[in-house]
This record gives C-alpha cells, structure tokens and sequence, in this order.
C-alpha cells in the first residue's frame, strides 16, 4: 500500500514518544510506501485533490526525499494526524482531505467526524457512562452545577493535554469571578465535571482500533497534581482492562466504526468515560514500552484487512 500521512512538520515528531512515527515505522515494517506533508500542502484543483508531499523512510528515524507534487488518489490510505488545535487552518484541511475521500481514498480518521466530534462534546453521546457533567457558557448555570456536586473539573471545550484543566470547590472564594473567566465573560461555554477522587489512582488511555480496545496504560497524577496528562507530569503505568471498560468501549464501538473513526483514545477516571479523542491520539509508544506490545502493527494490520 501508498500511505500520506498528514502531520506537524516532521522536525518537531519526537520519534522515540510519538504515537505517528510509531504507525509510520510499523507501515514500513508491513512493506508500505511511506509519504508525508503538512495540511499547507494540501491542494485541490478543481475537483483534484493533490499534495506537495515527502517520501519518507521513518525506521530509522528520518530519511526524506525531494517533494513531489502528487495526487491524492495515488494513496490507499491517508492519515490525519496533525495534532490540535482545531482551528480555521485544520477544518480546512479535513475539508481538503474530504475532497479525496468523495473520490474514494480512505482517510482516517474520517474528515466530517473529525469536525462533528469536539474531543470533550462527543462523549455526550454517551452521558450514561460518565460522571455527572454540565456545558454551559452562563455563569449562574455552572454555579447551580458546582454546588450541587461540591467539587468540580471545569475543562476548556478546545483544551489538549490537560491544559487550561481547574478543580475547584463550590465554597472556594472568588468561584463565580473564576467562572466569569472561563467562560470569557459567559461567552464560550466550558465542561464542568464532578471532581472523580480515583484519579489519584490514575487515568486510562485506551486505544481503540476499529471500534475494538487493543491497548491501554494507566497514567497516574504527579504529586500535589490532579491532571494525570503525560505532557503535565503524569508517569504512565502498565495496567488492565476492567469489565466496566470494556463494556464502554463497546458501548462505544458501533457509532465509532458507523463515523469512520478507525483511531481513537478514550480517556477512563474510576471507571467513568471522561473524553474521545479522535483528532491525534497518543500513547502508542507507551502502551508498547509498558504492555511489551506491538501496538502499531496490529493498527496497520487491522487496517490492512480493511483497504
């Protein structure tokens, strides 16, 4: 198979924690030519969708060619793995890459749920698996909301990596002068959560390849921390997957395989689903590290039995 993967610029990949460079090392592996580009060089003329792209050999860690002009149809396989935000830049793009989709390339994850699943909003779907939660842009809202669970998570609707993330008690001083923030003088809404004590114990990432869990770790908070995100200090650990998680995820599976979201993470606290992560997940790296298992292929090989 051709595979384009779609992607920060590869200067800035961290080869040795990067969920991508792991799928494109493993796409080699399987004995795939391997091509790489930035959204910016996604072109469509017309009703051609094409791309200034890299061949690339990923393993070991780079070799790049000169950029070719090429035509998106020539791939069996695109991969959009720019990381967020989800700005004006990336909705373009998904709407690019949609222009070969509509010509029958694969791209994963599919451009439209890419657009349709805001990574916190998307678990609402699937409010019966999660702690109580309430979005919100009014102040007083959130205020009933914070009173009525006591301690709450308030979660930026366009965050990543735990950043922007802040507990806070209902009785804490200042509470609505913090919600007035947040929520940018109550013009954007924002996620409150009931505040889940378990996460002490940790958060776990679960990767679903085609609906189905085939990896996960455990990340657990640093201390005096509350955000267990490897990328604020959480240290991630090996773990299991309960019964509970296991019936999310298959709660979860039939509207993931329906979407085209043939790669995602979720993200489990005491059993509860916190997040759908749809756009880059991670943890590939760790799951292989921690789980002494080969993640990546079985992602390409799973994909394979499918193109």
């Amino acid at each position: 198979m051709r595979q384009l993967f779609v992607l920060d610029p590869l200067s800035q990949i961290r080869p040795e924690k990067d969920s991508t460079a792991a799928l494109m090392q493993a796409a080699q592996r399987a004995g795939d030519d391997i091509w790489a580009c930035t959204p910016s060089n996604l072109i469509a003329r017309g009703d051609e969708p094409l791309a200034v792209a890299l061949p690339v050999t990923p393993d070991p860690w780079i070799s790049v060619g000169a950029p070719e002009r090429k035509a998106l149809l020539g791939f069996d396989v695109i991969w959009m793995r720019k990381d967020p935000p989800v700005d004006e830049a990336y909705l373009y793009a998904t709407h690019l890459l949609e222009v070969a989709e509509r010509a029958g390339v694969r791209v994963l994850n599919r451009p439209g749920a890419l657009r349709a699943w805001n990574e916190k909003l998307g678990a609402l779907r699937f409010s019966r698996w999660m702690a109580p939660t309430l979005v919100a842009g009014r102040v007083s809202e959130l205020m009933v909301f914070a009173k009525e669970q006591g301690d709450v998570v308030l979660k930026p609707l366009g965050g990543r990596a735990g950043l922007g993330v802040i507990r806070v008690q209902a009785e804490a001083p200042g509470l609505k002068a913090l919600l007035e923030l947040v929520t940018e003088q109550e013009q954007l809404p924002v996620m409150a959560q009931r505040f889940l004590p378990d996460v002490t114990e940790g958060d776990k990432r679960i990767l679903l390849v085609d609906g189905d869990p085939l990896g996960a770790v455990n990340r657990r908070p640093s201390a005096g921390e509350f955000r267990s995100n490897l990328a604020v200090g959480g240290q991630a650990e090996a773990t299991e997957l309960t019964e509970r998680e296991r019936q999310i995820c298959a709660a979860l599976a039939p509207a993931l395989r329906a979407e085209g979201l043939f790669f995602v993470g979720i993200d489990v606290i005491g059993g509860m689903l916190s997040e759908i992560n749809v756009t880059s997940p991670t943890g590939v790296r760790e799951v292989e590290r921690l789980m002494h298992q080969p993640l990546a292929d079985q992602t390409i090989e799973r994909l394979r039995s499918l193109v």
